[in-house]
């Protein structure tokens, strides 16, 4: 969703960009949301004030999460609890952006790394 990109998760326009969505489904009495996208999760408080109580928001991505790190176990992969792991950031758009967003997103800050997807590879530029 560009108004996450922007950095704008609660604006008039996010909002109506939601409701556009969101309101033919609750018409049809849904009870559960489940997202589908890595921008979502972001904009979560304001889709819940749209659906109300008694709608349902789920985002997947914590199990994701859970999944990962239960994979990485098996291959032996998994970082040591003895240190804190290293956290690099990479995006096929801009970098700059990304950046600027860290913070407000996920309280965090770092170089951000550009990749692309050439010759059915991920390449990440210097």
């Amino acid at each position: 969703m560009q108004q996450v990109e922007q950095g704008n998760l609660i604006g008039e326009e996010t909002r109506q960009i939601l409701e556009n969505a969101l309101l033919p489904m609750l018409e049809k009495n849904i009870d559960t949301v489940v997202l589908g996208c890595t921008h979502y999760p972001f904009v979560i408080p304001l889709m819940q004030q749209i659906v109300g109580e008694s709608v349902r928001v789920i985002d997947p991505a914590p199990a994701v999460a859970k999944q990962t790190g239960r994979l990485l176990e098996a291959i032996e992969m998994r970082n040591k609890p003895r240190r804190k792991g290293d956290v690099e950031f990479y995006t096929s758009g801009d970098p700059d952006a990304l950046k600027f967003l860290l913070p407000m997103l996920l309280g965090e800050s770092g170089e951000v790394r550009k990749v692309e997807w050439l010759n059915d590879h991920i390449v990440a530029s210097l």
